[in-house]
């Protein structure tokens, strides 16, 4: 009887053990998730008063407004685009330099810079400001300009937001675009939608490639102005939406940069709304894991820590049979649920402490 209490207590001690280690592996993760911004290049004369202090802070700035570019659109970018440089240091997790050289007395230096993903959020949200996750993700995107003088279609080679579409890229664009190939059946098929172009869904061109993404433009042109409305789908989603431009050449270089750049943006902040975290919405969700299994632990940790909606977490309890996680969740139970789902993680949710199966 008294060795197996003492088997019993040298496993009770062994869990223990083993918890308490993934307890101090789990927080380190949890303060580690951040938002890391790299290849942020200065440069500064290499004069008698020169401070190297200033050209990082002059880093710092630029990363923080990098960062914001990614995840906040572009009205509300201008609020905070004079953010000091004080406050913008306190977000700062830590920053590396990557790189640093002199080239005929001038400095360059090239920063990394990581920001705390919890106090960035905090900021944005006393500015009234619901900030974005920073998806990467890939469109088709098929450009048709209608020319309503002649009644005519411009699409493919002979049309020129089509050939200059690529030219026009910055770092902080989140949209890769998918121009399709030219195609002389495409091309007949779209000239025989010209009286319904409006009402026509491009689906049978669009199935052709492998995304379920897309955006065609229809840019309608004539001697005042140009209207732009963009069929947007995401996938089972489609949404129209109209843009006007006045005094645009669609044969001017100028013109058709800045035309380019205002849609490129649009498209952006319209992504962006897509994938918007409402920082307000707090669900607090209380879990418990089985320690029977450590892996499971080990990966759960690993998604708690990988998905942008979960705002912190941390571990409340530990014993014998269960680790009890404190989840902090910016969305729906029903959200948190789908997301798990899509990581193969499900829950017994009958009670207020839900079980991973």
């Amino acid at each position: 009887m008294f060795n197996k209490i003492f088997h019993l207590g040298i496993l009770y001690i062994f869990f223990i053990f083993l918890s308490l280690s993934i307890f101090f592996f789990s927080t380190t993760k949890v303060y580690g998730k951040s938002f890391d911004i790299t290849g942020i290049e200065v440069s500064k004369p290499f004069e008698i008063n020169f401070n190297k202090n200033e050209v990082i802070d002059t880093g710092f700035t630029n990363a923080f407004l990098e960062l914001i570019s990614l995840i906040v659109n572009t009205e509300d970018q201008k609020k905070i685009k004079k953010t000091n440089l004080k406050e913008i240091k306190r977000m700062i997790e830590s920053f590396s330099i990557k790189e640093e050289k002199f080239i005929d007395e001038i400095y360059y230096l090239n920063l990394g810079v990581s920001f705390n993903r919890k106090k960035i959020f905090n900021y944005l949200e006393k500015k009234n400001i619901f900030p974005s996750i920073p998806v990467e993700t890939n469109f088709l995107f098929i450009p048709i300009i209608i020319d309503e003088n002649k009644k005519d279609l411009l699409i493919f080679s002979k049309n020129k937001i089509y050939n200059d579409w690529n030219k026009f890229e910055k770092k902080n664009y989140l949209i890769n675009y998918i121009l399709p190939a030219e195609d002389l059946e495409d091309l007949d098929l779209i000239k025989k939608q010209y009286d319904i172009i409006e009402k026509y869904d491009f689906k049978q061109i669009t199935s052709k490639y492998d995304l379920d993404r897309s955006i065609v433009a229809l840019i309608f042109k004539n001697d005042k102005q140009v209207r732009i409305l963009s069929r947007i789908s995401v996938e089972d989603n489609v949404v129209l939406r109209n843009l006007s431009f006045d005094n645009i050449d669609l044969y001017n270089e100028e013109n058709i940069e800045k035309l380019i750049t205002d849609l490129k943006i649009f498209y952006e902040d319209y992504w962006k709304f897509l994938n918007q975290i409402n920082t307000s919405i707090k669900l607090n969700l209380n879990i418990k894991v089985s320690t029977s299994d450590n892996n499971k632990i080990s990966n759960f940790d690993k998604v708690l820590n990988k998905t942008d909606l979960v705002y912190e977490y941390s571990i409340s309890k530990i014993d014998k049979d269960f680790i009890y996680y404190q989840i902090t969740f910016n969305n729906s139970p029903s959200a948190f649920i789908r997301i798990m789902k899509n990581n193969n993680y499900n829950f017994d949710t009958q009670n207020k402490v839900w079980i991973l199966k």
